[in-house]
């Protein structure tokens, strides 16, 4: 693998993990698309540590916060100083202790559907499902999910509305994301709407659960990255990933406070003609 190839696929991974557009179909699709191998698991580990990086240099406050208003609901301090959960996040409100207890217990919860199923069939996705044409067709059927779950949002739930059916709800769903192409960001924000969340909450939710699930397939995965080592390519690929990553945390949570989700869809629509094309024309 090329530095070039490097770069290209940290921008992709930093921009899929976190819009609604899938990084496990953009990094089946990229090597393929552009002729060159797949550069294998250890660089896939190297990019999602990227943007593993990404989610802790964004939200570590946010954690911290959620963390420490835990422990003080449970230890004591009950009607402690409120804080802000994320100053990024437009609606964002000031949380007592118990709503932090409650949104900590939340993530925990919907954290784990995702994780359990994930361990059990994480190498059938990596391996059954990586055909250009089910990947296209994948990415199209979650915009349109998505396109209708954006199109009835109304009730704007905010972060203290969220209840434990929702947190459920979002974490089962993330389960989906093992199948390329239907996206972890995507299905967990369109869970979100589902349920009634804002569009702004629906994406903060989703990064927050970002983290946990990606630290747990990071440090699952991780013996491969030290297995084989990881040279000037591999950390070309961590760097890139985690400022793309970064980057796409920041712009979309501003993105959303004012806008709908129409243009992601209309992108997976014009990946999957591009792919299509593509693969009956070469």
């Amino acid at each position: 693998m090329t530095y070039g190839q490097s770069i290209l696929l940290g921008v992709v991974q930093g921009l899929g993990e976190f819009l609604p557009i899938s990084s496990s179909a953009h990094l089946v699709i990229t090597p393929w698309f552009f002729k060159f191998s797949d550069p294998g698991l250890t660089f896939d580990v190297a990019l999602h540590f990227g943007t593993l990086l990404a989610i802790f240099s964004y939200f570590w406050r946010d954690w911290l916060g959620i963390s420490a208003g835990f422990l003080r609901a449970f230890f004591g301090q009950r009607k402690g100083a409120l804080r802000e959960v994320s100053v990024e996040h437009s609606e964002a409100k000031k949380l007592s202790d118990a709503d932090y207890r409650r949104l900590f217990l939340y993530l925990v919860a919907a954290t784990i559907p995702g994780a359990v199923i994930g361990f059990f069939l994480d190498e059938l996705a990596e391996t059954a499902l990586r055909h250009p044409l089910l990947i296209a067709v994948n990415m199209s059927l979650l915009g349109l999910i998505l396109l209708y779950a954006d199109s009835r949002m109304r009730d704007g739930k905010v972060l203290k509305k969220i209840t434990w059916r929702d947190a459920l709800i979002v974490g089962f769903s993330q389960a989906l994301a093992l199948v390329p192409g239907v996206s972890r960001s995507g299905i967990t924000i369109t869970a979100g709407l589902f349920c009634g969340f804002s569009r702004s909450t629906a994406a903060f939710f989703s990064f927050l659960l970002a983290m946990p699930i990606t630290l747990g397939a990071c440090v699952f995965k991780m013996k491969h990255l030290f297995e084989n080592g990881a040279g000037g390519v591999e950390w070309t690929g961590i760097a890139v990933s985690a400022v793309v990553g970064f980057l796409s945390i920041k712009y979309l949570l501003k993105y959303v406070q004012t806008h709908n989700y129409r243009i992601f869809v209309y992108y997976r629509f014009g990946f999957t003609i591009l792919v299509g094309l593509v693969y009956f024309l070469r």
